[in-house]
């Protein structure tokens, strides 16, 4: 009977066993079937995001284009006309495009651009070092293709129509569709930024781990619209082309600083996309300068490791190389602060095993933010000094004539500009009146506070390690990265780009957008778990984002209310008179917005134009100008004819028009012309007497051709 006990008991045991297998089959099977379910819905989740992207994408395309098109009524413009409508810096931009698409083949356009003696007459310079067109290069090889491939279909590319434009105007042809060189342009720059801001919202998505933050993201820049861009109103400034790159790094950074082993494959990635940043703006430097300083930070603060930083840095130093060999040796960007700080990130770096040496955390982030600091300015003066390079000299004036009573001719220039001066108060109340302020300071304060909080707690828990306890941070610091790198990058972005924008009002197109990315962690379930259940927090956001389309739709309104028709009589029956009656190698000389006109429209030789950012083109530029100054009229001809001009524009409003006190441009040329002071400016003389120095050739109620005598 025992024996029978134990037969019996050993058949339960088995029986029992085969069971639990029948069990955990069953189980791995709901588990793997729950898998792919969840992969599943994972894939339909992304790909409703891209569905959403695109659609975001195309809205805001649209709203940009109709906007420019109501501000100039831009369909019914002669291509004259619509190059008028190109001033300044954005009509010698076109005027490169031009060139690419009328030459009779793309190298011999590019071989043009690259051996120029147009634009700084008499002297040859490559262009596309100097003014960043690879967006002109990138887009003639577009049009030739779409050109090429309609005719090859016998496809029509444009329609043409006969616009009666009254006033005593002849009658304009205005063509309209993609073959218009001056359309495919614009609509390429509003094509990009349409996807710009599809970008943005996947970067809201991701960074608050909730679609709704997306949302946020992409509704705060629409109800700040106006602050955030100036694509709808001048679409060819480099930024246009370049800003979407930059929201694309960012969001690349952003996904390395999260991701737990980065290889180079992340490297590459970041280096591509700040390449495509660089090449078409030379401000983009600055914007990196203040990305690698971010990313230091939270090195410093030991929030990522050694392998990280190198990830993120190889990108930004790779992106550097590629671009200083495509912009054929620019100086400017090996003599950046950027450059500079680049090589101080990687002493530090190698320096690592050194510092660690000093033991006491405070200790070695104190000397590593000092090498930073230190590091950066005595690299760049270096390389300056060996170099003998001062393109970006005038950078450092500007930055210095803001904190004190420096100044010069250069700075005045630049400080006189409305866009160069300090943000206007009226740029805090917007921000103020559609809520993006005060939601992103909530999200500044939330995140320091659950940094600092989650800081302490480490502090007081400390961790085993080799059988002593160790702070938790240090730790860390030893091989593995901590949660939140992300969050403390984009706080002192944050801070850099705030910084940036209240020295000069420009530089807001990079805050504000900033702004509306960090108002989409008000969605995240991380940082604002505390609101209460789901249903809370939803309800609390939707409370958001109705108080910020209060005014954010008004602000939509007015912007859809802009109309306009664009005109430029003076201008066009100059740019006539100049085609009708001047030799094809005439070289003129005069206010830089309306050299660029001249170039564009005329194709004459030109000695100034309004890229100022090389030392020898300020200089020819201060020679132009001194026909503002008080100077003798005989040293005023002395320096054009150094110049081989052959005729002046003079518009009088250059001699009086003031933006603010001291701006005028006597009163600029008296912050250096000392021993003139007191005098009548010469641009008074010449307005009623032009003899014996110049001839009076040409007269309409703005413009006056003066021919060097």
């Amino acid at each position: 009977m025992a024996g029978n006990r134990r037969q019996g008991s050993t058949g339960d045991h088995r029986s029992s066993f085969k069971h639990g297998k029948s069990k955990y089959n069953r189980s791995s099977e709901s588990r793997e079937r729950e898998k792919e379910n969840g992969n599943s819905t994972g894939i339909v989740y992304k790909l409703f995001l891209v569905a959403v992207a695109i659609g975001i994408a195309v809205t805001h395309r649209n709203h940009i284009a109709t906007m420019f098109e109501k501000d100039r009524h831009f369909s019914h413009l002669s291509t004259l006309e619509r190059e008028l409508a190109f001033r300044t810096e954005m009509g010698l931009y076109y005027s490169y495009f031009k060139t690419l698409i009328h030459a009779p083949s793309f190298m011999e356009g590019l071989n043009q651009i690259m051996y120029d003696n147009v634009t700084e007459y008499p002297q040859t310079i490559n262009v596309l070092k100097r003014f960043n067109l690879y967006p002109e290069v990138a887009l003639s090889i577009g049009y030739r293709i779409y050109e090429d491939v309609n005719a090859r279909l016998n496809r029509q590319t444009k329609v043409c129509w006969q616009v009666n434009r009254g006033e005593g105007k002849t009658p304009v042809q205005s063509c309209e569709g993609l073959g218009e060189p001056s359309y495919f342009y614009v609509e390429s720059a509003f094509a990009l930024n349409g996807i710009m801001m599809g970008i943005f919202f996947l970067f809201g998505t991701y960074l608050s781990d909730r679609m709704i933050g997306g949302i946020l993201t992409v509704a705060c820049y629409f109800f700040n619209h106006g602050e955030a861009t100036r694509v709808q109103w001048t679409p060819p400034l480099r930024e246009s082309f370049a800003y979407p790159f930059l929201v694309f790094q960012m969001l690349l950074v952003t996904f390395t600083l999260r991701c737990k082993s980065p290889n180079i494959y992340h490297s590459v990635a970041i280096a591509l996309a700040s390449v495509c940043f660089m090449l078409p703006w030379q401000f983009a430097q600055f914007a990196l300068l203040t990305q690698a300083m971010s990313v230091m930070g939270t090195y410093v603060l030991q929030y990522i490791d050694d392998r990280k930083l190198k990830v993120i840095l190889s990108g930004q130093s790779l992106g550097l190389a590629i671009s200083y060999v495509l912009l054929f040796g620019n100086e400017m960007l090996l003599t950046s602060f950027y450059a500079s700080c680049l090589i101080s990130m990687w002493i530090i770096l190698f320096l690592r095993p050194v510092l660690d040496k000093l033991h006491f955390k405070i200790i070695i982030m104190a000397v590593q933010s000092l090498l930073l600091a230190i590091g950066t300015v005595c690299s760049k003066m270096v390389v300056g000094k060996l170099l003998n390079i001062a393109d970006d000299a005038h950078i450092g004036e500007i930055f210095r004539s803001k904190f004190s009573d420096f100044k010069n001719f250069h700075t005045m220039l630049y400080t006189c500009a409305k866009e160069f001066d300090f943000i206007e108060e009226i740029t805090i109340w917007k921000f103020l009146w559609t809520l993006l302020l005060p939601c992103s300071m909530v999200v500044f304060v939330t995140a320091v506070f659950f940094i600092l909080k989650s800081e302490y707690s480490q502090w007081k828990n400390p961790v085993v390690a080799n059988g002593s306890a160790v702070h938790a941070s240090t730790a860390e610091s030893q091989g593995r990265n901590r949660p939140d790198a992300e969050l403390v990058y984009h706080l002192f972005q944050q801070v850099a780009f705030a910084t940036m924008a209240i020295m000069i009002m420009r530089l807001k197109l990079f805050w504000t957008p900033h702004l509306c990315l960090l108002t989409s962690l008000l969605a995240s379930k991380k940082y604002f778990g505390w609101c209460g259940r789901k249903e809370a927090h939803f309800a609390m956001l939707a409370v958001v984002l109705a108080g910020m389309a209060f005014t954010g739709i008004q602000n939509l309104q007015h912007q859809w209310s802009i109309m306009g028709e664009f005109s430029n009589y003076p201008m066009e029956d100059l740019v006539d008179w100049i085609n009708d009656k001047t030799p094809k190698n005439a070289v003129f000389a005069g206010p830089m917005p309306t050299m660029a006109t001249i170039k564009l429209c005329t194709h004459r030789p030109i000695v100034n134009h309004p890229h100022y950012e090389d030392a020898g083109l300020r200089e020819r530029t201060k020679m132009v100008y001194s026909i503002f100054s008080r100077k003798p009229g005989d040293e005023v001809v002395k320096g054009l004819k150094e110049l081989k001009v052959d005729y002046v524009i003079y518009e009088d409003s250059w001699c009086s028009r003031r933006t603010k006190q001291g701006c005028s441009m006597p009163e600029i040329w008296d912050t250096e012309d000392f021993e003139n002071r007191g005098k009548t400016p010469f641009c008074d003389i010449l307005r009623d007497h032009p003899e014996p120095y110049f001839k009076r050739v040409y007269m309409n109620p703005v413009y006056q051709v003066l021919q060097m005598v």
